[in-house]
């Protein structure tokens, strides 16, 4: 009776939580399911078992940590994608541009070998100092000595005239009562005439070899650069002039050195030579006059040129669609250009060598002229091969392609490598570092300009100074990366990173 009346007192006012309640089993029991017909409805369904629910529970728990754990792979592998390769930036509008630039980087193209020939033709004419470093060379070359020496040797023994000098003798020999000195002299005129003449050609080859032949050649052809000016001008009276479709030098000052040292050398014979006016033949010119008129237009036309290819270039550029695509462009264009100037430079030299007859020069001494006075053109345009080369080589590794964002990723991994040695050994940029971060950018365009202001304004390029400025260049943008390759100090700040972290 007392257990019937406390079972329904402790069902309607038993307090929650009471250890005991019906339908709250004790921590650590089971609950066994009432019987009878008001189990089912009345206590509700039975508790799940958490042994037999706990895989139930687990298996779609692990499957969403899985498919976040690979979203969040997914997500990592986009960053770094991003990182090592820029998002190809879109083409911008307009269908004029791509005609328009492609334009203006085809006449840029055509332009720059007519202002390599117009920058070198005003440069020899109006650079007394570079027309000379051109023209010492010709002295030394052993064809243009033995064409040289030729030629003055020419000129003594016409003038000396041993047999008529022999015949003389012969004559006041035979009048002073020597007849037998006299037909002895007459006898062997002819080998001496033969010694004499040869004497002749070996002191004028030595002479021509000598040190101070070569002080009198660059003398004469820095006195003569008055006359280039001339002859060009079409003024004429200097020391080269033009006779007969020839531009010719006037020898006069190397016979007299040669008679004076014949005469040093006990050649008294040659005191009797006459003041010589010769001339020595420098090249063809057939068309002289045509020369003359376009010289004067690229003389007129020798800064316009340059400036104005610049010009087309950098229109071209900056109207392509694509900026990288114009850059890649013009870079091939300009060293295709210059490889189409090298080509007809060949061709001028076979057709100038065909043009010069071998009684006025010697084909050897003809092809050395030729080659030792185009040789500043021949640096020039090699030189701005190279450059175009590398322009486009830069637009390229600049790109999406895989074998770019290789290259970068390679050279930022190298480059994190030293920083993070340094590190590891105590050795960091500090402010510097900072400081090169935030201006990181300005300081890139800025060792380019440097690099791209010294090629154009030094005065005669070459392949070697090319890739000089390129290697500094590489060493300058390298250096930047190195000491500012974190990331800025306010973007840092803003992320919730270290300015030094790595990859930035």
């Amino acid at each position: 009776m007392d257990q019937e009346s406390r079972e329904p007192g402790a069902a309607s006012g038993a307090k929650p939580g009471q250890a005991g309640t019906a339908g709250e089993p004790v921590p650590g029991q089971r609950a066994a399911p009432e019987q009878g017909a008001a189990g089912p409805s009345a206590a509700g369904p039975p508790a799940p078992d958490p042994a037999a629910t706990a895989p139930a529970a687990r298996q779609p728990t692990q499957q969403s940590e899985q498919e976040e754990l690979e979203r969040l792979r997914a997500e990592v592998s986009e960053l770094r994608g991003r990182a090592a390769a820029p998002e190809r930036p879109a083409l911008r509008g307009g269908r004029w541009r791509s005609p328009v630039a492609a334009l203006c980087i085809v006449l840029a193209c055509i332009l720059a070998p007519v202002s390599v020939l117009g920058v070198w033709a005003a440069n020899q004419v109006s650079n007394t100092d570079r027309y000379v470093a051109n023209v010492t060379p010709l002295i030394h070359d052993p064809s243009i000595q033995a064409a040289l020496s030729t030629r003055i040797t020419h000129e003594v023994t016409s003038r000396l005239d041993v047999p008529a000098l022999v015949s003389q003798a012969s004559a006041q020999l035979s009048s002073a009562h020597l007849p037998r000195l006299s037909s002895l002299l007459t006898t062997f005129s002819g080998q001496i005439t033969s010694a004499v003449n040869n004497a002749v050609a070996t002191a004028v080859s030595r002479a021509v070899a000598s040190p101070a032949m070569a002080a009198l050649w660059v003398t004469a052809n820095r006195t003569a650069h008055a006359g280039v000016v001339k002859v060009l001008s079409g003024q004429g009276n200097g020391s080269l002039s033009l006779q007969n479709g020839q531009v010719v030098l006037n020898i006069g000052p190397l016979v007299t050195q040669v008679k004076d040292d014949l005469v040093a050398r006990g050649l008294t014979i040659a005191d009797r030579i006459p003041t010589v006016n010769a001339t020595y033949p420098l090249f063809a010119a057939p068309n002289l006059e045509k020369a003359q008129r376009g010289y004067r237009l690229l003389t007129t036309l020798r800064w316009v040129l340059p400036i104005l290819t610049l010009a087309l270039f950098a229109v071209g550029i900056w109207v392509a669609r694509s900026r990288r695509h114009g850059l890649l462009g013009a870079g091939l264009g300009l060293a295709a250009s210059m490889l189409v100037l090298g080509i007809g430079l060949t061709i001028a030299r076979a057709i100038y060598l065909n043009q010069v007859p071998s009684s006025v020069l010697p084909s050897d001494a003809a092809g050395a002229a030729y080659d030792t006075l185009i040789r500043f053109i021949r640096e020039a345009l090699r030189a701005l091969l190279v450059v175009g080369l590398i322009v486009a080589a830069g637009a390229f590794l600049t790109g999406p392609s895989a074998a770019a964002v290789s290259t970068r990723r390679t050279i930022g991994k190298g480059i994190g490598w030293v920083r993070d040695l340094g590190g590891r050994h105590g050795v960091t940029a500090g402010p510097v570092g900072e400081w090169t971060a935030t201006h990181k950018t300005v300081l890139r365009v800025a060792a380019v300009a440097v690099v791209a202001l010294i090629f154009v304004f030094v005065g005669q390029p070459t392949v070697g100074l090319v890739i000089l400025l390129v290697v500094l260049l590489l060493v300058a943008l390298g250096v930047i990366e190195l000491l500012g390759g974190g990331r800025p100090p306010k973007q840092a700040a803003a992320e919730g990173v270290s300015p030094a972290q790595p990859g930035s």
